[in-house]
């Protein structure tokens, strides 16, 4: 659902309102972008124009195409070949995993726990006599 464009927009410029947003506003808005981006108040570009326009105006500062790619779910997003449901690569085994797909560190940690169990085991046993 679209929203009231005049509710969006800028409103007020140093604490007073702006009232209706005019050509000059917009061309005094895209002078000051040209010259914040480093070029002359003469070398206005359109894209300056566009975005002061937007600024004043509370247009969204995406492309309606782009808009509609953005509110798609990202599953839909991007779909080269449409109706492909792909598949899945299998998995090359690294070096340092087993046969298992454990890797030396979760092997490590396997055996520090099993070692651990076995000393609580020992210890409650030593004290159970």
């Amino acid at each position: 659902m679209k929203t009231n464009p005049l509710k969006e927009g800028a409103l007020t410029e140093n604490s007073a309102g702006i009232g209706t947003v005019t050509r000059k506003m917009v061309r005094e808005r895209a002078v000051e972008l040209a010259v914040i981006n480093g070029r002359s108040a003469q070398e206005v570009s359109k894209t300056d124009w566009e975005q002061a326009k937007r600024e004043l105006t509370g247009e969204p500062d995406t492309d309606p195409k782009d808009a509609v790619l953005e509110s798609a779910p990202e599953s839909e997003r991007w779909d080269p070949v449409h109706g492909s449901i792909g598949r899945k690569v299998p998995i090359a085994a690294s070096e340092d995993e087993d046969e298992e797909g454990r890797s030396d560190n979760e092997r490590l940690v396997d055996e520090g726990m099993a070692e651990a169990e076995h000393d609580q085991t020992r210890q409650a046993a030593k004290e159970s006599l």
